[in-house]
């Protein structure tokens, strides 16, 4: 079950934006796994992709499409990820966007491919093209909720955020859906995010909002400290608010915006595969935030710590161990301190003296924890989000083929 986390049923739509999902059977017949989003003309478009160097065939046909012009359309499909397939991959993907093109009536390259599923499978292209017609007649402002659980591989509920602003004295729009539950350290952004807004604003300063967006919320989550071939996170500017970003509403927009990317970015921590435990890692008084990241990083990667985790038990000798393979250079050990759920464990370079192991069990016990590392030497701090891993974890990889 995800930790204290349930689906979110109101999505607000997007002015310009129609979408609509349906059943391919690419993977499953009992439900939608085949998304289209439809934008109108002059809607302006920001992304960012994974940095895997396999990134997937839509990864690297979706960059090509971008360059040449703002889409009207993404295809998203579930179930397959058209990654580690070469050249048949990459054919199959623009013979998506062909066919979408056709039945939408503009270019080719104004269609971005995504997907998402088992990696190594020829994509089944005559599925897909099947049910195209059928998706495009049913496109819907009202679908994202739809297309939010259509996106779904292994997640148990689908992750999908609207917030309203008042800038210039009208309401502007984000809403944002995602999915990821496994796979996820994005070098990035998540598996697969999909982020829209009736708010008008020029590419390159969408481009800077969707990075610093990123930076504080998808770069900022780790399950099992893998990137996926696929992560790809986009955002769309319809325009159809009439409020222009500039200099004066930029930064209220820009902590919306924020909001939306959090929240999804710590749905997918909540929903990870097999979590028990949501667990938020500070890293504080660093030298750099680099080096805040890396200790965050090497603690949230730690098979041992999540483990511990999983089972509440006080095990700090992993975290203290982890914090001392992170790589910080000429670490003062006596100056770090290390905090479960505000009980000191460690100070000194060793045990904390007023610690005792019952505090520690009961501070590892709760669904939500916080784990703070205070470095003292520097003022750089950063956080990262992370989950426990359990017997499920490994059951659910395990058997993710069959």
């Amino acid at each position: 079950m995800p930790v204290n986390f349930t689906e979110s049923t109101d999505l607000k739509p997007i002015a310009g934006v129609r979408l609509n999902s349906i059943c391919a059977g690419i993977k499953r017949t009992d439900r939608d796994d085949v998304t289209l989003f439809e934008f109108i003309e002059g809607t302006t478009f920001a992304a960012v992709f994974t940095k895997n160097a396999f990134c997937a065939a839509p990864v690297e046909i979706a960059k090509q499409h971008l360059q040449r012009a703002n889409p009207r359309f993404w295809l998203i499909n579930s179930g397959n990820a058209n990654a580690g397939t070469g050249e048949t991959g990459k054919d199959n993907a623009k013979r998506c966007c062909s066919s979408v093109s056709i039945l939408g009536k503009c270019e080719q390259f104004q269609v971005l491919p995504f997907s998402t599923g088992v990696i190594g499978q020829p994509l089944p292209i005559e599925k897909i093209e099947s049910i195209l017609p059928d998706l495009l007649e049913g496109l819907n402002k009202q679908h994202w909720l739809k297309a939010a659980r259509a996106i779904m591989t292994t997640d148990t509920l689908s992750k999908g955020v609207s917030r309203e602003i008042i800038l210039n004295g009208k309401t502007v729009t984000i809403t944002g859906i995602a999915k990821g539950a496994g796979m996820i350290r994005p070098d990035m952004a998540t598996m697969l995010a999909f982020i829209a807004t009736d708010a008008k604003i020029e590419t390159p300063i969408l481009q800077e909002c969707l990075k610093q967006a990123v930076e504080k919320s998808f770069n900022r989550i780790t399950i099992d400290g893998d990137t996926s071939t696929n992560d790809s996170c986009i955002l769309a500017a319809t325009g159809k608010s009439g409020v222009f970003i500039n200099d004066e509403n930029r930064e209220t927009f820009q902590t919306t915006l924020e909001e939306v990317c959090i929240y999804l970015a710590q749905s997918i921590v909540r929903d990870g595969e097999g979590a028990t435990k949501f667990i938020t890692i500070e890293v504080l008084k660093g030298k750099t935030e680099q080096e805040c990241l890396e200790v965050a990083y090497t603690i949230a990667h730690s098979p041992l710590v999540k483990t511990a985790f999983f089972a509440s038990d006080a095990n700090w000798g992993r975290i203290l161990a982890a914090v001392g393979r992170s790589g910080v250079e000429n670490l003062d050990l006596n100056a770090v301190e290390i905090y479960l759920n505000n009980v000191c464990i460690v100070r000194n370079g060793g045990r904390a003296i007023e610690y005792t192991e019952e505090q520690g069990h009961q501070a590892m016990s709760p669904a939500e924890i916080v784990v703070q590392i205070y470095l003292h030497r520097g003022i750089s701090n950063t956080q990262v989000w992370t989950c426990d891993f359990s017997y499920d974890y490994v059951r659910i990889n395990a058997e993710y083929r069959t």
